[in-house]
């Protein structure tokens, strides 16, 4: 396997502010170079449905790994959660603006979320997700976590799941797996992403939302 899932099992699971668990680790340094030059070539920001972007055979094995039924299993039962057969949402996110990492506790139509940082040694004190113990005060969080490469963050999504990031704009790739409440939901989600990367794409031909990769910049 390409993934360490006794790395995920053996992982202390954190209570509050809500279920949640963080993996170094999870991919040796090796895969993660690997991963990064399959990573889907995106230099615009958002999220982007995996299945509608393009990338290399490795990232693609992992894709499906991240998906498959060990991390599920392991997974859920880390968070006291079935997920026995709840469909998957796989995004990719390549580059940060300024507005992302705004508070927020993920959807309602996920049960759980994981994320799966692909990027070098991260320097930026900006950036890093941080587990926050409110809606409205991104200094005020229990834990936080540099998107370094190889290194997964997973949680229950509930009410009070916030999350954010001091903003930060340049690269910061990820892979995000979300587990659905069912099919058609997931499949309304995933239309809409498929949507929105259109428009991004049409948007990029006339010069709209690209995001320089060439120097990151720590805001604020």
């Amino acid at each position: 396997m390409i993934t360490n899932c006794q790395a995920l099992a053996e992982a202390t699971v954190e209570t509050q502010p809500y279920p949640h668990l963080v993996v170094p680790g999870f991919l040796r340094p090796d895969d993660v170079r690997r991963a990064i030059e399959d990573f889907p070539r995106l230099d615009m920001a958002g999220l982007f449905l995996a299945e509608a972007t393009q990338y290399g055979p490795f990232f693609g094995r992992l894709l499906e790994e991240m998906q498959g039924a060990e991390i599920r299993a392991t997974f859920g039962r880390k968070l006291g959660i079935d997920l026995a057969g709840r469909p998957t949402l796989a995004t990719v996110r390549s580059c940060c603006q300024a507005k992302d990492g705004r508070i927020h506790p993920d959807s309602k139509f996920k049960l759980a979320t994981i994320l799966l940082y692909l990027n070098e040694p991260w320097a930026p004190q900006s950036g890093r997700l941080r587990i926050l113990r409110s809606a409205t005060n991104i200094e005020d969080y229990a834990a936080e976590v540099p998107p370094e490469g190889g290194l997964m963050v997973g949680f229950k999504v509930q009410p009070n799941s916030w999350h954010g990031h001091r903003p930060f704009v340049g690269l910061r790739r990820y892979l995000m797996i979300n587990y659905c409440q069912d099919q058609a939901v997931r499949d309304s989600e995933a239309a809409r992403h498929r949507l929105t990367g259109r428009v991004k794409k049409l948007k990029r031909i006339f010069g709209l939302g690209r995001i320089p990769t060439d120097q990151n910049a720590e805001i604020g």
